[in-house]
């Protein structure tokens, strides 16, 4: 079980916190108690779906992970984990929490449904299509804020929040490919076909690209976005904003961090600072202002 348990990625659950993103800023309390329960299980079963995809990545990538210098420890490709048994829980949690899902809401579990069939041909076919799998895997955050938005009537969520969401998701996923070009240098290419068509200099360009797009949608979300505070009072969050997208470029370009967002997340105090800091300002804002 320990093995199948690794093998879920448990650290990378965090991701589907973005599920909780309707939630904050829709920015009314009433029947919060019933929208937060209702939250709470799409955030479960986004893990179990998340988790599903995991193992299904990782049964097919046994044999380039064997070459890679830390994945070669994860379960599958070191021999703890049978290939049979992660086969198993892989249905299991794929079809389960797609059932589960319909049977919450039908708009989310078709939401899930378009996660695993998109995650299905990411694994197949499309993460070998430069520029498109970063944009793939930047789709995977978008959905589950459209998930979150699914199981509450929203009243005053923005589609802006689509756009930041999917921009710094693609900003996450450009450090990622960076980080692997670093880490595994020559070899990017035999462990990963499509490292082969990256280079460090366009990714970088890339990265300041999406970087500036990010803020500036930002800056237009807290500007424009209809439901915000009339005092405008939202624009007070850019500076925490541009901290924390400082701070994460800080750590993939200069101390050649971001293989795993996740553990950026879990491990980088200043970073966690100004996601509670920018946490606290926007419920404050959108909730007693």
């Amino acid at each position: 079980m320990l093995p199948l348990l690794k093998t879920m990625r448990p650290r990378q659950w965090t991701k589907n916190g973005f599920v909780f993103a309707a939630l904050v800023f829709d920015g009314t309390l009433d029947n919060f108690g019933g929208r937060l329960i209702s939250t709470l299980i799409a955030f479960v079963l986004l893990c179990l779906m998340s988790s599903a995809v995991y193992l299904m990545n990782d049964l097919s990538d046994i044999e380039s992970d064997r070459q890679h210098p830390t994945k070669k420890y994860r379960p599958l490709p070191a021999g703890t984990l049978s290939p049979t048994v992660a086969g198993i829980a892989t249905v299991i949690f794929g079809l389960g929490s797609l059932a589960a899902g319909l049977a919450l809401s039908i708009p989310f579990g078709l939401i899930l449904l378009a996660y695993l069939i998109i995650q299905i041909a990411y694994t197949f076919r499309l993460k070998h299509i430069v520029i498109l799998d970063v944009m793939i895997v930047a789709s995977g955050f978008v959905l589950r804020v459209a998930a979150g938005v699914a199981v509450i009537q929203v009243q005053r969520f923005s589609p802006w929040l689509y756009i930041c969401t999917g921009l710094l998701a693609l900003f996450m996923a450009l450090g990622k490919r960076r980080h692997e070009l670093i880490l595994l240098g020559k070899g990017a290419g035999s462990h990963r076909a499509i490292l082969r068509e990256y280079n460090l200099p366009f990714i970088d360009q890339m990265i300041t690209i999406v970087l500036a797009s990010t803020v500036v949608s930002y800056c237009m979300y807290t500007f424009l976005a209809e439901g915000l505070p009339d005092n405008h009072a939202m624009m007070l969050t850019i500076p925490v904003m541009l901290y924390g997208i400082a701070r994460y470029s800080y750590l993939i370009l200069v101390k050649d961090e971001g293989g795993a967002p996740e553990e950026i997340l879990l491990r980088d105090r200043p970073f966690q600072a100004t996601l509670v800091v920018f946490a606290i300002m926007a419920v404050v804002i959108l909730y007693l202002l």
